[in-house]
């Protein structure tokens, strides 16, 4: 008798945490109408009696917190890749991530078909080095298979302390048998922004992720390239996987110029809410492309799309990742973290591009690779909008550059002996390697034909072809 009051009182324990987290979530968010209707205790009433029946009946003796927590990520798993349970130690990470800095091997995940797969490597880390590419498969954490794991399973398993390892198994298409890479996991200093001077007085500057102090490091990396004389400039996002909303509008503003809007957010009430640019300064009118592709998502088809649509930038690439999706982090009340979609962000002329992604003005293809690549709308159980019409973008044949002969007729020196010297033609050969920025640089060195290319604050469209 003793036995079933404990289980009884248990079952009642759980009942109130589910209520409380199903209002706790929903009142917050204004639909405590929708809780309150009966038939929502009804299927409230229904998983109470599957939970006394596992705790009664089961096999083996298992906590009531275990089984609430796998029903919490049970019910989250139904409705898009971006929702998810986090517990309290996976919490804390995702806060601490937002800061630029984590233990782990640096990879970006989604789901596809149900399988783990590698949208991609982060720059610099150590699955990167080892030769993680983005459509791997990711089979085996640590010999546990990836069947039915989700997400943030994935992530906590692949998080650690520095100096340990973690070994996963991989398929890549193309390659018979899994290949399996053992990582030693660092700690992540994500320095998200980079920048460098390109022949021609061109300015470069890489954003690899969007987290608290980008826009300080970019206006920071800004001000050095006016001091070397920048002419122009390229913003390189291709394989940023987003981060913050508020570091995109922070970036973004610094070249679209004052009171303009940036993005916009809608809930599926149609609350709408603007966010506009609150720069002081006007920004310098110095021609601009911005460099997209595949693995650009998130905060970077923000930073895109509203460059894109007043006209300040062409953007060259390939089309983007598609995810116009916002998550909102929600603390629980026993540590824990919810991680809900709640909107959809458009951008300045009303482009939802989630599952589309941002088209490029003018197409130019990477390195060519045996992968396919994933976007948005190949993952599980997305939200699909219905098709937007896009302008046509124009595509530029891949036409790599001569390389040019010596020119008092000798072969190049050794450099080995100038380490300044050798990193300096390893850049160039790197460059002459990448056809997309490649091309950037011959467009912004081209200043009357980038005249012509560049769009209006009208229309967007690029009308005449190289």
């Amino acid at each position: 008798m003793e036995g079933m009051r404990q289980a009884k009182a248990k079952m009642g324990w759980a009942l109130v945490f589910v209520v409380i987290l199903v209002l706790g979530v929903l009142i917050g968010k204004g639909w405590d109408r929708a809780v309150m209707a009966t038939e929502t205790y009804e299927e409230l009433k229904t998983f109470t009696e599957v939970l006394a029946h596992v705790q009664k009946h089961y096999v083996e003796d298992v906590k009531t917190k275990d089984l609430v927590y796998g029903a919490v990520r049970g019910m989250l798993s139904t409705l898009d890749p971006h929702s998810a349970f986090m517990p309290p130690d996976v919490y804390k990470e995702v806060q601490v991530e937002t800061k630029g800095e984590f233990g782990g091997v640096g990879i970006q995940i989604g789901m596809k078909d149900n399988r783990l797969m590698v949208i991609a490597p982060i720059d610099g880390t150590p699955a990167e080095r080892a030769g993680v590419k983005p459509s791997d498969v990711i089979l085996k954490v640590n010999n546990e298979s990836t069947k039915d794991m989700t997400l943030m399973d994935a992530v906590q398993k692949m998080r650690g302390a520095k100096g340990t390892k973690v070994t996963l198994t991989i398929h890549r298409e193309g390659v018979p048998e899994p290949l399996v890479f053992v990582l030693t996991r660092e700690i992540i200093k994500i320095e998200s922004v980079k920048s460098k001077m390109l022949d021609g007085n061109i300015g470069y500057i890489r954003l690899t992720q969007f987290q608290d102090q980008t826009a300080k490091d970019m206006i920071g990396a800004l001000k050095k390239l006016r001091e070397q004389k920048m002419h122009s400039l390229i913003i390189d996002l291709r394989n940023n996987p987003g981060g913050l909303l508020t570091a995109a509008i922070d970036v973004s503003e610094q070249y679209v110029g004052l009171n303009r809007l940036i993005v916009y957010i809608k809930t599926r009430e149609g609350k709408k809410d603007d966010y506009v640019s609150h720069i002081k300064d006007q920004p310098e009118d110095y021609p601009m492309i911005v460099l997209v592709n595949e693995g650009s998502a998130s905060a970077s088809e923000i930073v895109a799309g509203a460059l894109q649509d007043w006209g300040r930038a062409v953007i060259v690439g390939v089309q983007t990742f598609g995810k116009g999706s916002v998550q909102t982090i929600l603390p629980l009340g026993d540590g824990s973290g919810l991680r809900l979609t709640t909107a959809k962000y458009y951008t300045p002329k009303g482009r939802s591009i989630h599952g589309v992604g941002i088209s490029p003005d003018i197409v130019v293809k990477g390195k060519p690779t045996t992968t396919v690549p994933i976007r948005e709308r190949d993952l599980d159980k997305n939200l699909r909008d219905k098709d937007e019409a896009s302008v046509p973008p124009i595509v530029v044949p891949e036409t790599p550059a001569p390389k040019p002969e010596p020119k008092d007729g000798k072969k190049d020196r050794d450099t080995k002996s100038d380490p300044k010297s050798k990193e300096t033609k390893e850049g160039k050969e790197g460059e002459e390697e990448d056809p997309q920025l490649q091309k950037a640089t011959e467009l912004l060195k081209s200043w009357m034909i980038f005249k012509e290319l560049r769009p209006s604050q009208h229309d967007t469209r690029v009308e005449k072809a190289l």
